[in-house]
This record gives structure tokens, C-alpha cells and sequence, in this order.
């Protein structure tokens, strides 16, 4: 399950007692994705895509753009074109 920790500043994903997290802040109508973070336990298991998926269905609901400064994110978003319409 992804939650928002906005006290944070982050998305967060608890997985096999591990922490995923991406790292963003709000402007302008925007999401900025400062940050995407799996630890070495969770990478190559799809962790970060979950994150992704719900930091997108987060966008969404909160009617806002997605900024990916992050390279990951960035490259995720472009992986996935029925997202486009969130990319600012």
C-alpha cells in the first residue's frame, strides 16, 4: 500500500519491512519528483513501479502535473504513455 507522508515530503512503500519512498513537493499545479528510492532488497522485484503507479493515481486525483527531476521517474513516466497526460 503507497501513502502519502506529506510531513515528509514523500510517497512511501513498505515492502518485506523495507521503505521505498519518492521524495516530491507541490507547485503550481505540479507534482515535482525530486527522488525515487528502492533499497538493494526491493530492486528488480517492481517496488519502485508500484510506488510510481500510486504516485500517479495520486496525480490524478489531485488534478496535478508530474515534474520527474528524478531520472527514474522520469524514464518510468515515459515507459508507461497512458500517463502522458500528467507529464509537465
Amino acid at each position: 500500500m503507497i501513502t502519502d507522508n506529506p510531513a515528509a515530503g514523500r510517497f512511501e512503500l513498505i515492502e518485506q519491512d523495507q521503505l521505498a519512498y519518492a521524495d516530491y513537493r507541490q507547485e503550481a499545479g505540479r507534482m515535482i519528483i525530486d527522488y525515487v528510492f528502492s533499497p538493494p532488497a526491493l530492486r528488480g522485484q517492481g517496488a519502485a513501479g508500484r510506488l510510481m503507479q500510486g504516485l500517479v493515481e495520486a496525480a490524478r486525483t489531485r488534478n496535478l502535473k508530474i515534474a520527474p527531476l528524478c531520472g527514474y521517474a522520469a524514464a518510468w513516466l515515459k515507459r508507461h504513455p497512458e500517463t502522458a497526460d500528467l507529464v509537465a
